[in-house]
C-alpha cells in the first residue's frame, strides 16, 4: 500500500519549503499529491516561481490521505487558513488522527483550524500572531506533538522533509535518503 500526502499549495508559498518537502517525500517514494485553493493548476510562489498542481483541493479524500504538509509563505498561509476545503481537512484528518505539518507560517492555518497541539514551532514572530502557549521557539528545527509536526522555515525545510519521511516511511529511509542528500546537520 503506498503512502499519500497532500501538499496544497496556495498563491505566495513558500517555494524552498514546497519544492524540498515535494522531492524529500518523492525521493523516499512516498506519492505527494500537489493541490491548488481553485481551478487555476499553476500556482505562483512569493519569489515568483510557479508550480504546476495536480488536482483541487475540493476534490480531495481526506481517507485517501495519509498526512497533509502545508509550506508557509505569508500570503499563502493567509489563503490556507481562509480557505474552508483546506480548514475542513484539516480539522477531518486531526478528528481521524491522521498526521499534520506545517512549517514556516504555516502553522497559523493549522492554529485557526483547532488542531495545533500543546508544543509547536513556526517562523520567527509568527508566534505573536498565532498567540498559543507551547512555542518552541528556535530549540529545534522540527516539533512533533502527537499527530502535528511543525518547522521553523526555508532553512529547516529539508530537515522537516526528511522527519516526515522518518514518520512515514521508518529509520531506514530517512537514514538513505539523508546520506544521499549528503545532510548531516539534522536532528
Amino acid at each position: 500500500m503506498s503512502i499519500k500526502v497532500l501538499v496544497p499549495l496556495a498563491g505566495e508559498f513558500e517555494e524552498i519549503e514546497a519544492v524540498s518537502i515535494i522531492d524529500v517525500l518523492r525521493r523516499a517514494e512516498i506519492e505527494v499529491v500537489v493541490a491548488s485553493l481553485n481551478a487555476a493548476m499553476l500556482v505562483k510562489g512569493a519569489n515568483g516561481i510557479t508550480i504546476e498542481a495536480d488536482v483541487e483541493v475540493k476534490d480531495v479524500n481526506a481517507d485517501e490521505l495519509d498526512m497533509i504538509v502545508l509550506p508557509g509563505g505569508w500570503g499563502g498561509t493567509h489563503a490556507l487558513a481562509d480557505d474552508k476545503n483546506v480548514q475542513n481537512l484539516l480539522r477531518e484528518m486531526d478528528a481521524k488522527g491522521k498526521n499534520i505539518g506545517a512549517i514556516c507560517a504555516a502553522p497559523f492555518a493549522l492554529n485557526k483550524a483547532g488542531v495545533l497541539k500543546e508544543k509547536y514551532t513556526c517562523y520567527p514572530s509568527v508566534e505573536e500572531e498565532i498567540k498559543k502557549e507551547g512555542y518552541m521557539g528556535d530549540t529545534t528545527m522540527v516539533v512533533e506533538d502527537a499527530n502535528i509536526m511543525t518547522s521553523r522555515g526555508p532553512a529547516t525545510a529539508i530537515c522537516f522533509a526528511l522527519a516526515i519521511v522518518k514518520k512515514l516511511k521508518g529509520e531506514e529511509s530517512y537514514d538513505a535518503i539523508k546520506s544521499g542528500l549528503l545532510v548531516n546537520y539534522c536532528n
